[in-house]
C-alpha cells in the first residue's frame, strides 16, 4: 500500500506562510512558538527551509528579516529554491499579528501530527501484509505503540516553566493532604508502618530501589507491597479511576508463581504445601475462598522475560489507559534488557545507565511511583558485618544517581544459622558455652525480624525499620512493639 502524496495530507499552507510573515514582522513571535515547532512540522518544503534558517539566525543573536534572509540564501546560492526575494516579500506582506502567531503554530503542529499518524497508519499496514520470519504480531504491536508513545511527546506544548505561585498551591494541596490522611503519610500506603513512616508512603513520581542479596527477601517485599497496595486501592475513596492499579513486571517469576506467594501470605498456608498438594480439605477450602476475595484487586502481573525499557513503558502506559495504574513494581533491574542501540551495545554499564534512566523517566512521565528490585555484588559476603552499603549496589552508578529512595533488605538470622560458634585452640569450654548461648539468643531474637535500611532518601531521612518476617509465608508484616530486636552483642 502507497502512502498518499504530500499535496493530499492535512496541511494549511496559508497558516504556514502567515506565521514566517509574522516572526520575519517581528523576532519576537519566534520566542512564542521555538520550543515545540520545528522545521520538520511545515508541510512545505520552502517554507520548512525558511524556517530553519530564520530560526540559526535569531539563535545566533542576529536579526531576521527579509534582507538578511535574502542575503544568506544568495550566499549559500539557493535564493531561487525558496522562491527567490519576491516570494521573500510575499511572506512578509501577509503576516499575521503577533498575538496570532502562537495560534498559528499550533495550528501547523496539529497538521504535522496528523500527517505523521497517517504515515504511521500505512507502515504498519505494510509491516503487517509482510511476512518476517524476525518480527511477529506481538513484536509489531509493539513497534506501532511505541512509535505513537514517541508521536505523542514530541514538541510538548504544554511544559515549560510554572509560576512559583503554581507550586505552592500544589505543594500545600501535597501537604494538607497528608496532614488529613490517618497516619500522616502523603503517598500510597504499603501498610508496613515503619516503613510508611520513615518515607511517607510511596509518593508519585518517585524511583525507588528495594536491594538485597539472594534469600534476603527483596521479592517477598515488594509482593507484600504490591498486593497491599492494590488491596488499599480496591476500597480508597480518595482515588479516582485511572489511579487504581498495581502493574508487577515480574522477570524472574512467572505469574502463577506470585499468585500463589500472595496467596499463601493472605491465607497464612505455608507456600511449599501449596506447590507440592499436601493440603488438608480445611486449607484448600479457604484458598479456594481466598482466591474468590482477591479477583477484585487491581493487580496486573506480566510475567514476558526479557522485557526492554521501551517494551515496558509501552505497557504501562497502555494499562493506564485501558484499566487505570498508581504503581509499577518491576522484578528485577539487571533482567531488564537494552534497547539495542548503538551507544549502549557490548556496554553493559552504559546499558543499567539507559535502563536506570528510563526507569526515573517512567515514574515522571506516568506520575506514579516505580520500584524495582536489584541485586547486590558479592562483595557483601566477605565482610564480618553484612548490612549492605550504597556500594554494593550492582553497577551502582546509574542506579544511585537516578533513584530517589534506595532500600536494603537483610535479614541478620540467614547469615547467624551458618556461623555457629566453633572451639578455638586457647578456648576453654566455659567460654565456647557462653558464646554458644549467645548466638542461640541472638538466632531466637532474629526469626522472625527483617530490617528495611534506608540507604538513600531524597526528601527524607536515612535509617533502619524492622519489620515482621515469616519465610513460611514469604510475609513482611508490622512488629509488635515487644518484637522489636534488642542491640546487638557487643554495640
Amino acid at each position: 500500500m502507497e502512502q498518499p502524496n504530500i499535496s493530499d495530507m492535512p496541511q494549511n499552507l496559508e497558516a504556514e506562510q502567515a506565521l514566517l510573515g509574522a516572526i520575519l514582522a517581528n523576532n519576537k513571535a519566534f520566542e512564542k512558538v521555538s520550543e515545540f515547532l520545528k522545521p520538520q512540522h511545515f508541510a512545505d518544503q520552502i517554507h520548512s527551509k525558511i524556517f530553519e534558517v530564520i530560526s540559526k539566525l535569531i539563535t545566533r543573536g542576529h536579526i531576521a528579516d527579509v534582507i538578511t534572509l535574502k542575503n544568506f540564501f544568495e550566499q549559500e546560492g539557493t535564493l531561487a529554491d525558496v522562491g527567490g526575494a519576491k516570494y521573500l516579500v510575499k511572506l512578509a506582506d501577509t503576516a499575521t499579528p503577533l498575538t496570532n502567531a502562537e495560534y498559528y503554530a499550533q495550528f501547523i503542529y496539529d497538521k504535522y501530527l496528523r500527517r505523521e499518524l497517517i504515515s504511521t497508519g500505512f507502515d504498519i499496514v505494510n509491516n503487517a501484509v509482510k511476512e518476517d520470519i524476525d518480527s511477529d504480531a506481538n513484536q509489531q504491536i509493539e513497534l506501532a505503540e511505541r512509535r505513537l508513545f514517541e508521536l505523542s511527546n514530541q514538541g510538548d506544548i504544554n511544559g515549560g516553566f510554572v509560576d512559583f505561585s503554581e507550586a505552592l498551591v500544589s505543594s500545600l494541596g501535597h501537604i494538607e493532604q497528608a496532614y488529613q490522611k490517618e497516619g500522616k503519610i502523603s503517598g500510597l500506603p504499603t501498610a508496613l508502618d515503619a516503613l510508611d513512616n520513615k518515607i511517607g508512603g510511596l509518593n508519585n513520581s518517585d524511583l525507588m530501589i528495594i536491594a538485597g542479596r539472594p534469600a534476603m527477601g527483596k521479592t517477598a517485599l515488594a509482593t507484600n507491597i504490591a498486593y497491599n497496595v492494590a488491596e488499599y486501592m480496591s476500597h480508597a475513596t480518595d482515588l479516582d479511576e485511572k489511579s487504581r492499579g498495581v502493574a508487577f513486571f515480574s522477570l524472574e517469576m512467572s505469574a502463577d508463581q506470585l499468585a500463589t506467594r500472595i496467596l499463601s501470605t493472605v491465607t497464612q498456608t505455608n507456600g511449599h504445601k501449596m506447590r507440592t498438594g499436601e493440603l488438608d480439605s480445611a486449607e484448600f477450602t479457604r484458598i479456594a475462598a481466598a482466591v474468590r476475595e482477591l479477583e477484585r484487586i487491581p493487580l496486573y502481573i506480566d510475567d514476558t522475560p526479557g522485557l526492554n525499557i521501551n517494551t515496558i513503558r509501552t505497557r504501562a502506559r497502555r494499562l493506564k489507559r485501558n484499566k487505570g495504574l498508581g504503581l509499577i513494581v518491576i522484578d528485577y533491574i539487571q533482567l531488564i534488557t537494552g534497547t539495542g542501540s548503538k551507544r549502549t551495545e557490548g556496554n553493559r554499564v552504559q546499558e543499567l545507565s539507559e535502563i536506570s534512566r528510563g526507569l526515573k523517566i517512567l515514574a515522571k512521565e506516568l506520575n506514579v511511583p516505580v520500584i524495582a528490585l536489584s541485586q547486590l555484588n558479592r562483595g557483601v559476603e566477605q565482610r564480618e558485618d553484612k548490612r549492605p552499603v550504597m556500594s554494593d549496589l550492582r553497577e551502582s552508578g546509574s542506579i544511585e544517581q537516578d533513584a530517589d529512595i534506595v532500600m536494603f533488605v537483610y535479614r541478620e538470622n540467614y547469615y547467624l544459622k551458618n556461623e555457629e560458634p566453633q572451639q578455638k585452640p586457647s578456648e576453654t569450654p566455659e567460654h565456647l558455652q557462653k558464646r554458644l548461648e549467645e548466638w542461640e539468643a541472638r538466632i531466637r531474637a532474629t526469626n522472625n525480624v527483617g530490617e528495611v535500611i534506608i540507604g538513600k532518601q531524597r526528601h527524607g531521612p536515612t535509617g533502619t525499620v524492622q519489620l515482621f518476617w515469616n519465610g513460611d509465608f514469604a510475609q513482611f508484616g508490622n512488629l509488635a512493639k515487644e518484637e522489636y530486636l534488642p542491640e546487638r552483642i557487643g554495640d
